[in-house]
């Protein structure tokens, strides 16, 4: 299947400070390049987009070389720390602003959610801004009058559609932009993190939208989230930038992982921490968290847990040794909890090992907590003695996909904190 949408070789330069007017004669020699199809002669070698660095240069890459291409129907998650690059790479897709060198190729018409109120004229009431919306786009009156009271009750400003858009709240602002933007049947569906500023029931109602148009209407959207749950659940690939380059682009889960880790695999080295308690007779040295002999810290709801530690022995003690493991959610409120006393063959001391102990905690029963971020505390004890302590070091994502085996996600307004299989019999009787 050919591509709707393909970049090559995009980037995009930004000079820091102030910018200088320049002279004409410049300009005039800019221009004389770029109709011959040459590079602009005072494009600057300039430095990479790492917000972090001090600048030592007078420019900056916001994007560098950047290619990928997206197939009608799929769903590509952009993802990134912010500063990455996203939100312009999103603006030049939008042809917002113009890439410094490169080129894309598109089919189709593409609509675009960047910022609130991107699109809107804020003297136009809702009802002329969506006949505004829909010009831009090349759609007719009557292809309009069509769609304006489903674009009308999917936005929920019914009451407020003949008000000038500059009186309306951010939340209503996006609500409407949205529901132009994925009604007016653009080939390309482009969308920000806008959505984050809209409440959750709308936020639902919006990825709902967003995948009936790629799986029922086979039209492409790309999104933009810092939301990793929309972004496992909604997307069919992703796309991970750093510092403006790509770091990743292919399967969304693999994506999310390395995004979430910071591109290192899931392994927590304490060699040189100094935030911990104990005696420190013995002393946790690595932990890996394991799914499927995999070390990654991206889990899906009934995927299988394992810690592998690594502990240095620095002193013998002919004492049991006992090992606990806390799961807490982003509230700090407990979730799980594992005691390697509830194994009642598991009878270590210190006194007969060497220096360096490895023990692996297998988790018997399939990972059934609700999906969000959640943090590892553990700890080693000999007797009724705590010999080390990490707490709120080592984190792990659980997200919304293949709700335990069934191929759906999970209903994101779900309150519980443990999810269970069950087994649902229905029975009729006749009277």
């Amino acid at each position: 299947m050919s591509s709707i949408l393909k970049a090559e070789n995009i980037s995009k330069q930004y000079r820091l400070g102030l910018v200088g007017t320049g002279t004409i004669s410049d300009d005039l020699k800019r221009w004389w390049y770029n109709i011959r199809g040459k590079e602009d002669p005072f494009l600057k070698v300039g430095a990479v987009n790492d917000r972090g660095a001090k600048a030592r240069e007078d420019y900056v890459w916001a994007l560098k070389d950047i290619n990928f291409e997206v197939k009608p129907g799929e769903v590509l998650g952009i993802i990134g720390k912010n500063g990455a690059g996203k939100s312009t790479l999103l603006k030049i897709l939008s042809r917002v602003t113009s890439p410094t060198t490169g080129s894309i190729k598109t089919k189709g018409r593409i609509a675009s959610l960047l910022e609130v109120g991107t699109g809107f004229h804020g003297e136009l009431t809702g009802r002329e801004n969506i006949y505004l919306n829909g010009a831009i786009l090349g759609m007719t009156k009557p292809e309009i009058n069509s769609k304006i009271d489903e674009i009308i009750d999917f936005s929920g400003c019914e009451m407020y559609i003949d008000t000038p858009v500059k009186r309306y709240s951010s939340g209503m602002t996006v609500r409407l932009g949205f529901a132009v933007a994925a009604h007016l049947e653009p080939e390309i569906l482009v969308v920000d993190e806008v959505l984050a500023v809209g409440d959750a029931e709308f936020q639902k109602k919006a990825i709902g939208k967003m995948q009936d148009l790629s799986t029922g209407e086979g039209r492409t959207v790309l999104f933009v989230s810092h939301n990793m749950n929309s972004v496992q659940s909604l997307c069919t690939s992703a796309m991970l930038l750093e510092r403006g380059i790509v770091s990743y682009c292919g399967d969304t889960h693999i994506a999310i992982s390395k995004y979430l880790s910071g591109g290192e695999i899931s392994i927590s080295d304490f060699s040189n921490l100094e935030d911990r308690s104990g005696n420190g007779d013995i002393k946790f040295k690595k932990l890996e968290l394991v799914n499927q002999c995999l070390n990654t810290n991206v889990f899906k709801l009934g995927d299988e847990l394992k810690f592998n530690f690594h502990l240095i022995i620095g002193k013998q003690v002919f004492e049991k040794i006992r090992f606990l493991v806390g799961i807490y959610n982003e509230r700090g409120e407990g979730i799980l909890r594992f005691d390697s006393d509830s194994q009642l063959d598991l009878n270590l001391n210190s006194g007969n090992l060497g220096k360096d102990l490895y023990i692996t905690c297998s988790v018997k029963e399939k990972l059934n907590i609700i999906p969000g971020r959640y943090s590892v505390n553990i700890a080693v004890f000999t007797g009724s003695t705590l010999q080390d302590h990490i707490a709120n070091k080592i984190f792990f994502d659980v997200v919304n996909d293949n709700y335990l085996g069934s191929n759906k996600t999970m209903d994101s307004h779900n309150l519980a904190k443990v999810i269970y299989k069950t087994s649902w019999v229905s029975q009729n009787f006749d009277h």
